[in-house]
């Protein structure tokens, strides 16, 4: 079970690689803890001592800007030493297994490992090997989660909203890929969402998928965003009009696209949120993207102090001591 991976004896978090199954007060403890890292963000010297001499590695077998960028950050901003490696430049492309790459840098005394590959199921295949002092974060994996993706955009609508208890929340795309929609459900559902739509075209949102994952299906987009007071836009990846799961990036924006008309119906206090990067003109509009109720660059800044946090709780130390 993912719990029981991820929780040590003591019901703390020793790896993070879903937010599936993992208890309220624990999601809530990542959103407190992060809160005191952002402050640290906004400091003229942006460190504290907390992983002063731990070594992170950024083990990254997907390309990736945004994502490993923050996590180079928040573990430099907690003092560690960062090695960041690639799948170009690793001796995966010599033919080295995942795992021998990972008792390779366990050999070299890294403690914690940042994984982010295209198969389902790696972080947790890693956080089944390591030694008993290495910790896990899961970075993306297949289409199965994105947990510190959720976790800061749960933080951006906490700190805007000042709650999430009874939001209703609309994520619009391509839900049957997103590893960041299915890890956003299960946390906003835990930390007490009123309701949580997903919106997207019947080749993208399977009804039973829907069913599972205990949320409103919409197929149109009005119906989505009627008195909604958040909207999640989700990257749609063009290779999906290559598998004729959709007929083309324009259609898609004239039917699920999101413009200034359409947010109207959506409450007048609402936020709109991307995780990125951004398709322009295809699953948002440039006046949305960038007008005033969009909060997609401040979720940019939320990353760190988010995963600072959880970097800071899986080596089993919480924010206090950061000083």
């Amino acid at each position: 079970m993912a719990e029981a991976l991820q929780l040590d004896g003591r019901g703390r978090l020793r790896h993070f690689l879903t937010t599936e199954g993992l208890p309220r007060a624990v999601l809530e403890e990542i959103l407190d803890t992060a809160e005191s890292f952002l402050e640290v963000t906004g400091r003229e010297v942006k460190k504290v001592p907390l992983l002063r001499g731990k070594t992170v590695a950024n083990l990254f077998f997907e390309p990736s800007t945004r994502t490993r960028t923050t996590f180079e950050l928040a573990a430099k901003r907690l003092s560690a030493d960062v090695l960041n490696i690639s799948a170009a430049t690793s001796s995966a492309t010599k033919g080295e297994t995942l795992l021998d790459t990972v008792r390779n840098l366990e050999a070299m005394h890294c403690d914690m490992f940042v994984v982010r590959h295209a198969a389902s199921g790696a972080a947790h295949f890693i956080a089944r090997h390591v030694a008993p002092h290495v910790a896990v974060i899961n970075g993306g994996d297949g289409r199965h989660a994105h947990p510190t993706q959720a976790m800061l955009d749960a933080f951006t609508i906490r700190r805007v909203k000042g709650r999430i208890e009874g939001l209703t929340i609309a994520i619009v795309g391509d839900i049957l890929h997103s590893r960041v929609a299915r890890s956003q459900i299960h946390a906003l559902r835990t930390l007490g969402a009123g309701e949580v739509r997903v919106v997207a075209p019947g080749t993208l949102l399977p009804a039973a998928a829907a069913e599972a994952l205990g949320v409103r299906p919409c197929r149109h987009l009005d119906e989505g965003l009627e008195g909604a007071d958040v909207v999640i836009m989700l990257r749609l990846q063009r290779e999906r009009m290559r598998g004729a799961l959709l007929p083309s990036a324009h259609e898609y924006f004239q039917t699920y696209g999101l413009t200034e008309a359409r947010l109207a119906r959506a409450r007048p206090d609402a936020i709109v949120m991307h995780p990125g990067p951004i398709n322009r003109g295809v699953e948002i509009e440039s006046a949305v993207a960038d007008g005033p109720r969009s909060v997609i660059l401040r979720q940019v800044t939320h990353g760190i102090a988010v995963r600072m946090a959880v970097m800071s709780m899986v080596l089993g130390r919480g924010a206090e001591e950061g000083g």
